[in-house]
């Protein structure tokens, strides 16, 4: 039995796409793993594919004020499964992240680890998946690859017959962690968190990172909602919240242990319950008089921007404001999920302006792309939305396996998009099928100004 703790390399993959670009993007599951397993005193190494701050890197990479800023990129040919489309895609594929050479110098330096974690994302990134298991496996080809994620959790299948891994997992990697550890190197763990309290989990190990230029922050995991586009209730079927003080300790360690000064919110349901959860909060981050700017990406829930959340918001530092709208046809026969009232919509944006926010930092995500949708609702939602001086931010639809729109989006695709996950690339529009509408679509994106 091995009991010297074991060295855990901690892998996150390139992206293989059209378009590519750092949204506040971090793989916050996979550094909240290696967090658990430093807790436990294991050796733990951290390699990001998609590291815009490499130390090769020259010249140095562009920061936006909010963090933001883009991937390198590199083309390369498309993947074998995407050769027919090839007439109709009409823009290059490309690498995003790190070179390989980079990589390879990287793992080349580093001593042998003992077991290796591949983290996923978008179910579409699999190809990029498959070439970072494989380049891993070219230096340490006898060491396990454990491969977690978003694609693992939603492709299992697949992803167990092409990415190279040798154990994909599906679900939270907290709850397998203590037993993948002792399989794989015969260590035990002393401390796993309780999945029922988020607080008894360890920060994630952002600093492992070469430079934080933003921090990505989780107040619970879950969603209270079932949007039948979205697989979050499959991937996090409950709702768990972290207490508002556990989550201020963390903003307040990041900006200032490391200076950050960029947060972005990855929570689904921010506001929800906000008397309990998200207000006490910001009063926290308000009368503590950091400096910060906060971001939504991941949008907040309509209904719940009142008077009072506006003005915390404002006051604690919210500069990037995403609504949940999806549309502005809010009849009672709409063929989607409706989670919001027109006047809801007139009401929150009105309050986000009264407390201060400039129209320029708010904005409204936009559905496009539907199973069947008809566009004219999408142009008329966007010149509802522009009307109001905010942002019609449009989100191309991917079709996602284990969601109540998926058998809808296979019936609707104009090519078979259960053959491989690249398919369902949003940049495909696979569920719209005519070039009339395609045509529309590329109209619709040069009016979103």
């Amino acid at each position: 039995m091995k009991t010297d703790p074991p060295h855990i390399l901690c892998v996150n993959p390139w992206i293989h796409d059209f378009a590519a670009f750092d949204f506040w993007a971090k793989p916050l599951g996979l550094l909240s793993l290696a967090a658990i397993l430093r807790e436990n005193g294991l050796k733990i190494s951290y390699l990001d594919c998609l590291d815009r701050f490499h130390p090769r890197q020259d010249p140095p990479a562009k920061i936006q004020w909010d963090g933001r800023g883009p991937f390198r990129k590199t083309p390369i040919p498309f993947p074998e499964e995407l050769q027919a489309l090839l007439p109709e895609v009409g823009q290059p594929f490309s690498r995003y992240g790190i070179e390989p050479e980079w990589f390879y110098q990287d793992l080349n330096d580093m001593p042998r680890p003992d077991l290796i974690f591949v983290t996923s994302m978008m179910t579409y990134w699999a190809t990029g998946v498959r070439e970072t298991i494989e380049s891993v496996k070219q230096v340490f080809p006898k060491v396990p690859v454990i491969l977690g994620g978003i694609y693992a959790g939603l492709c299992q299948d697949h992803a167990s017959a092409h990415s190279l891994a040798d154990r994909v997992i599906a679900g939270p990697g907290e709850s397998c962690l203590k037993s993948l550890i002792k399989e794989f190197t015969g260590f035990n763990l002393r401390f796993i968190p309780d999945p029922d309290d988020l607080d008894t989990f360890p920060f994630p190990a952002l600093d492992l990172q070469h430079h934080l230029a933003y921090a990505p922050i989780m107040t619970s995991r879950g969603c209270p909602f079932a949007c039948e586009y979205c697989a979050a209730s499959f991937l996090e079927p409950t709702l768990r919240r972290r207490s508002p003080d556990n989550v201020f300790k963390e903003i307040q360690h990041w900006h200032r242990e490391y200076g950050v000064k960029n947060f972005a919110f990855y929570d689904d349901a921010l506001l929800v319950k906000g008397n309990s959860h998200a207000f006490p909060l910001f009063e926290q981050l308000i009368d503590s008089k950091m400096e910060l700017n906060f971001h939504t990406p991941n949008a907040v829930h309509i209904r719940e921007i009142t008077p009072k959340a506006a003005n915390l918001m404002f006051k604690a530092g919210f500069k990037t404001i995403r609504m949940g709208l999806e549309t502005t046809d809010f009849s009672q026969d709409r063929h989607h999920d409706i989670k919001v009232r027109e006047d809801e919509f007139f009401r929150a944006v009105e309050n986000l302006k009264s407390a201060g926010f400039d129209p320029k930092q708010l904005g409204a995500y936009l559905l496009c792309g539907l199973p069947g949708q008809d566009l004219e609702e999408v142009a008329a939602s966007m010149a509802l939305v522009k009307k109001t001086g905010i942002l019609p931010v449009l989100a191309y639809y991917t079709p996602i396996p284990h969601t109540p729109m998926w058998e809808d989006a296979v019936k609707n695709a104009r090519f078979d998009i259960t053959r491989h996950p690249v398919f369902t690339n949003n940049t495909l529009f696979p569920c719209v099928r005519s070039d009339k509408d395609l045509n529309r679509i590329s109209q619709l994106k040069n009016m979103k100004n």
